[in-house]
C-alpha cells in the first residue's frame, strides 16, 4: 500500500518557488479563500478590464503569472522547462473563451496545431488539448444534440468543425503527441462525444492517441465508458479518456430545474467521488483498451490509482496512464508524484492576459467554492514557508 504522507512533503512541493512566489501564493489563497473578497474582486477586474484602466499589469504580476505560463507559446518556455527539470510535463492549454467567428475557429486550430508541432519538439510537452467550442459554436453542438436538422449554411459550418477536428487529430497521430478532447455543457456534449469517437475510430487503431473527457459529476458517464468500451472492442480502436470531476455544475442544475428535466449531476459529492473512483478502477483494470488521464487535484483519487496500479503491476511510468493537475494548484501532489516516478502533466494555461480573464475568474470561484482545497493549499503553504523560517 502507498504511504498516505506522500503529498505533505512541501520541500519537494514548492522546490521551484523561490520566497517570493511562495508569498504570493499564500497570499493569492488567502484572498480566494474569502468568498466575498472573490466576489468583489471578480467586478472589480471586470469593470477595469472593460474600462481600459491600466491594470494588465497587476493581474500579469500576480494572479496571471500565478495560474498561467504566458501570453503565448514562447512565453511558457521557462515554465515548461523549469518545470520538467523537476520530472512535470506541460499540456498548454489556449484559455481564450467566448469567440465565436470562423476566424477565431481557425485560429483556434492553428493555434493547437502550432502546439502539437511545438510539443513534437519537446519532451517537456508530450500531450495537446482544445476545447470542441473553440473549433465551432456552442449552438450547431446543441441543435444536433437535440436531433434538429442543421440549416444548409448551418451544414457547411459544421463540416468545418469537423474539418478542424480531423486536421488536428491526423497531425497529433502523424506527430505521435496525444491530443485531450475537454468536455463541456451536457446539453451539447452528445455531439462532442460522437465526434470524438469518429476520432478514436479513425487515429486510435494502434494506441490511444485521441482522448475525450468525461466529466464524472454526471451519473451517466461510467455506462457511457462501458458502451464506447464495448463498441471499441468490437470494431477495433483504442480509446484514450481524461477523466475528471466536472467544471459546470451550477450552470447543469439550474438549467435542468428552469427546463424541468432530470439533472445529470450527481445528487452529492460523495457519489461524484464514488463515480470518479469507479471510473478511474474501469480505466485501470482495462488498460489494454483505455489509456486514462487522471486529471484530479483529489488526494484520496491519486492514492487508489497509485494503490491500483500496484496491485495490476503497471509500471509507474506506464505511458498509459497520466496524473494531470492545474498549473498553480496543487504543487504537493504533482511534484510528490513525479518525484516518485508517476507520468504528471500541469495544464499550463495562456493566452493574452485579457482574454484568458474569464477562465482566472471561473478558478477563483471554484476554488471559493471546494473550501477544504483551498485550506489544504493554504496550510501547506504555512507550512512551507515555516520550513523556510520566511513566517518569523
Amino acid at each position: 500500500m502507498t504511504t498516505k504522507q506522500l503529498f505533505d512533503n512541501t520541500k519537494v512541493a514548492f522546490e521551484l518557488k523561490s520566497d517570493s512566489e511562495l508569498e504570493r501564493a499564500y497570499f493569492l489563497f488567502k484572498m480566494i479563500s474569502h468568498e466575498p473578497l472573490v466576489r468583489i474582486g471578480t467586478a472589480a477586474t471586470n469593470f477595469a478590464l472593460k474600462a481600459h484602466l491600466p491594470v494588465e499589469g497587476l493581474i500579469r504580476a500576480t494572479v496571471f503569472d500565478h495560474f498561467c505560463g504566458g501570453v503565448n507559446e514562447e512565453d511558457c518556455l521557462n515554465v515548461i522547462d523549469k518545470m520538467y527539470d523537476k520530472g512535470v510535463c506541460s499540456v498548454l492549454d489556449f484559455s481564450v473563451e467566448g469567440k465565436e467567428t470562423e476566424a477565431h475557429f481557425d485560429g483556434a486550430m492553428e493555434t493547437t496545431l502550432k502546439i502539437i508541432r511545438f510539443a513534437d519538439e519537446r519532451k517537456a510537452m508530450p500531450i495537446a488539448v482544445f476545447k470542441p467550442t473553440g473549433f465551432g459554436r456552442f449552438h450547431l453542438y446543441q441543435k444536433l444534440g437535440e436531433g434538429k436538422t442543421l440549416t444548409d449554411s448551418e451544414q457547411k459550418e459544421w463540416d468545418r468543425v469537423v474539418e478542424r477536428f480531423d486536421t488536428v487529430c491526423k497531425l497529433a497521430k502523424e506527430k505521435d503527441v496525444e491530443i485531450l478532447i475537454d468536455a463541456e455543457e451536457s446539453w451539447m456534449q452528445n455531439t462532442a462525444d460522437a465526434l470524438v469517437e469518429e476520432m478514436m475510430r479513425r487515429y486510435n487503431t494502434e494506441k490511444p492517441i485521441v482522448y475525450n473527457t468525461l466529466q464524472t459529476y454526471r451519473w451517466d458517464r461510467l455506462d457511457f465508458l462501458k458502451s464506447l468500451h464495448e463498441q471499441a472492442q468490437k470494431d477495433g480502436f483504442k480509446i484514450g479518456v481524461k477523466i475528471v470531476r466536472g467544471a459546470y455544475m451550477e450552470k447543469e442544475r439550474e438549467r435542468a430545474e428552469d427546463k424541468g428535466y432530470a439533472s445529470p449531476i450527481c445528487e452529492t459529492k460523495e457519489l461524484t467521488d464514488k463515480t470518479f473512483n469507479d471510473t478511474l478502477m474501469y480505466c485501470l483494470e482495462n488498460l489494454n483498451d483505455i489509456a486514462v488521464f487522471i486529471g484530479t487535484h483529489n488526494e484520496y483519487s491519486c492514492y487508489l490509482a497509485m494503490d491500483l496500479m500496484e496491485q495490476y503491476k503497471i509500471s509507474r511510468n506506464d505511458n498509459r496512464v497520466w496524473f494531470g493537475q492545474l498549473y498553480g494548484m496543487s504543487d504537493h501532489i504533482s511534484f510528490n508524484l513525479a518525484h516518485e516516478g508517476y507520468n504528471v502533466a500541469k495544464y499550463v494555461p495562456f493566452g493574452p492576459v485579457k482574454d484568458v480573464m474569464p477562465y482566472l475568474i471561473r478558478r477563483a470561484e471554484e476554488n471559493t467554492s471546494v473550501a477544504g482545497q483551498t485550506t489544504r493549499e493554504l496550510n501547506l503553504l504555512k507550512k512551507e514557508r515555516s520550513r523556510r523560517k520566511l513566517d518569523s
